[in-house]
């Protein structure tokens, strides 16, 4: 019988990637508006690269795109790269339709915690900006256990703090290798939520969502 679950936090709970497209789309034209001769279809490709190689929540990715693309961070660049995409941000994180509503029907009957390899400023500034951060027990990011989720060290601390078998615990998320296979090779119920899987890899969890309010069926 299922008593917790744990979340993913970024394209589970929160459509983080339509908000990360926007604000970075936003940074390419202000960088292209202050001088910046690319094309704006390359600049966003050699962008996403960087994410990919250095991480998506990485504060200095504008430095490392204009060193990739012109060999050197011209502060003025930097400087509108970075209000632009302030402004692109705002307002585009949201949680996903039936995340709140859903929220409330499983804190009734489940201890909820996060998971997240998000930083920790970051990951509690969009719970409470989004008001979403009463609904769990604990939140756990790489700040707090020393590592990300892939090493299946976080769950395994999230079991700890639950004190609770692993067969009584389920985990959704949007990541394969981050989410489904670590919990699953430590016992734990797996929810692939496929509404916001970016990138496809190979793996399989126990059950599959198209909507956040599918996480009910999966638990029953």
């Amino acid at each position: 019988m299922i008593k917790a679950v744990l979340m993913d936090l970024d394209n589970t709970l929160i459509d983080f990637m339509k908000m990360k497209r926007k604000a970075s789309e936003a940074a390419v034209t202000g960088m292209m508006d202050a001088g910046l001769k690319m094309n704006k279809k390359k600049a966003l490709e050699i962008l996403y690269k960087l994410y990919f190689k250095h991480g998506i929540e990485n504060q200095n990715i504008f430095n490392e795109f204009l060193r990739e693309t012109t060999g050197s961070v011209d502060i003025r660049l930097l400087a509108a790269a970075v209000v632009a995409y302030r402004k692109g941000k705002g307002g585009m994180l949201q949680p996903y339709t039936s995340v709140v509503p859903t929220l409330k029907k499983l804190k009734a009957k489940y201890k909820l915690a996060i998971v997240t390899d998000a930083p920790k400023f970051q990951a509690w500034t969009r719970l409470y900006e989004l008001g979403i951060d009463k609904f769990f027990n604990f939140v756990l990011t790489p700040e707090d256990t020393g590592s990300t989720k892939p090493s299946g060290i976080p769950f395994r601390i999230a079991i700890d703090k639950l004190k609770m078998k692993p067969s009584e615990i389920a985990v959704v998320g949007d990541w394969i290798s981050r989410d489904i296979i670590p919990a699953k090779s430590l016992g734990l119920r797996t929810i692939l939520a496929k509404y916001g899987q970016v990138w496809k890899e190979v793996g399989k969890a126990d059950y599959e969502i198209k909507s956040f309010t599918d996480i009910m069926e999966c638990l029953k």
